[in-house]
């Protein structure tokens, strides 16, 4: 089994490129099978998750074809299958997004209960309650959810909670719907405004986006030929963010959308770390001292869930006390415990972790539990003093292209054996 080893103590240094996002890739990939013909994808991450998409709509009868690096092509007909097995979907969380297009295109839709990270329950009662508002019947059979209607009709929804799958699933059905649908209290993530982008210039009519209610009238079809960039990822890049405020470094990171990053830059000026804004790239640099913050996790324009853990590596060695509260997952500090293994002092009391800044952590051998605490441990690593080994490798290229090497090009000791 693959691990990821690293010697800390060297600080990052120098420039790296941002991948395309992966959660705007997943969402995007879903809706690709709403169309015939051919949809061309630049700035496409070449992660496990992706790939397992990838394998999922070809399962439904799709064809694919990586062009380059990270453009690939996608051709649909109007001969594809509905059902999404599980022996793909139970390694995806995201392919739950599945059941709004299939819906739409086909009026049949069965896609097992999917996978990915157990970072929470994450339920589907708003996907449900969104598209049995337009008009589809649903129903849990055996570990599948089975789906039937005509042709789907536009409505007005609310959702109790802005959901960013719920919203997407919803978006994705009513664009094929027939009449408008509104859509108030969505989520408001870049990922769901790539998304409305993309099923734009495929031909679909939705205003709203990035804001609390997004408004679809739906069309009949899509066009047959498009070629479309998605947007870079903000995750990915505030991984790279931290890394270097953690490490006492100098990155600039590019091909990022600096709007996206108000959250993040502002809890890092907090700490005492300088953040300049450019164009289309970040430069981060560290000073002394750190200093420790408090951190809430909300959804977009709030802080991301999915930078909460990284941060809690960088503050594992910042003086004094710091708190996260984590207010989207219940089980999102299991990290916590691979942290303490290394002299970290953190205590969880249910959705809040307290943070005692201690002066070393000590390398060790530790295990990523999912995506992004893989990522918060090899932040852990390059400032720990020593060795340390971080097992489950598997959960960090998910949503990670080549991190290793990459990080070694900026100057860390890392390596994958």
């Amino acid at each position: 089994m693959e691990r990821i080893v690293v010697r800390g103590g060297k600080p990052l240094q120098g420039r790296i490129k941002v991948c395309g996002a992966k959660n705007a890739t997943l969402a995007i990939l879903s809706a690709v099978i709403m169309t015939d013909g051919e949809v061309i994808l630049d700035n496409v991450p070449d992660i496990s998750d992706v790939r397992v998409m990838v394998e999922i709509i070809e399962a439904l009868g799709a064809q694919s074809t990586w062009l380059a690096e990270d453009t690939l092509s996608i051709k649909c007909s109007p001969k594809m299958g509905y059902e999404a097995p599980y022996q793909l979907v139970k390694k995806l969380r995201a392919s739950n997004l599945l059941l709004g297009p299939l819906l739409a295109r086909f009026g049949a839709a069965r896609v097992a209960l999917p996978g990915g990270c157990n970072i929470g329950s994450r339920p589907m009662d708003l996907h449900f309650k969104g598209l049995i508002g337009l008009g589809a019947e649903l129903r849990m059979d055996r570990g599948y959810v089975s789906g039937r209607a005509g042709r789907l009709q536009g409505s007005k929804i609310y959702l109790d909670f802005p959901s960013v799958g719920a919203t997407e699933n919803i978006m994705m059905a009513a664009a094929l719907a027939e009449g408008q649908t509104v859509v108030e209290n969505v989520a408001k993530e870049p990922e769901v405004v790539d998304l409305a982008n993309f099923l734009n210039a495929m031909g679909a009519k939705i205003r709203g986006a990035g804001t609390d209610v997004i408004k679809i009238e739906g069309v009949r079809r899509f066009r047959d030929q498009v070629r479309y960039s998605i947007i870079p990822d903000r995750i990915e890049a505030g991984t790279f963010m931290v890394a270097a405020a953690a490490t006492g470094g100098d990155i600039v990171v590019e091909n990022v959308i600096p709007p996206h990053f108000e959250p993040l830059n502002a809890k890092l000026r907090e700490a005492n770390v300088l953040v300049e804004e450019r164009d289309d790239s970040i430069r981060v640099s560290a000073a002394e001292p750190l200093y420790p913050i408090n951190i809430k996790t909300m959804p977009y324009p709030g802080f991301a869930t999915d930078m909460q853990s990284q941060l809690m590596s960088l503050l594992s060695m910042v003086p004094g006390t710091s708190v996260i509260v984590e207010n989207i997952f219940e089980n999102r500090f299991q990290v916590a415990q691979e942290l303490r293994r290394m002299g970290a002092r953190i205590k969880v009391e249910g959705r809040v972790a307290i943070i005692e800044g201690v002066a070393r952590l000590q390398g060790t051998q530790v295990r990523a539990t999912d995506l992004r605490a893989g990522a918060a441990l090899i932040i852990a690593g390059l400032i720990a003093e020593g060795r340390t080994e971080i097992q489950n490798v598997h959960f960090i290229d998910r949503g990670y292209w080549n991190l290793e090497n990459r990080i070694r090009s900026l100057g860390a000791d890392i390596r994958r054996e």
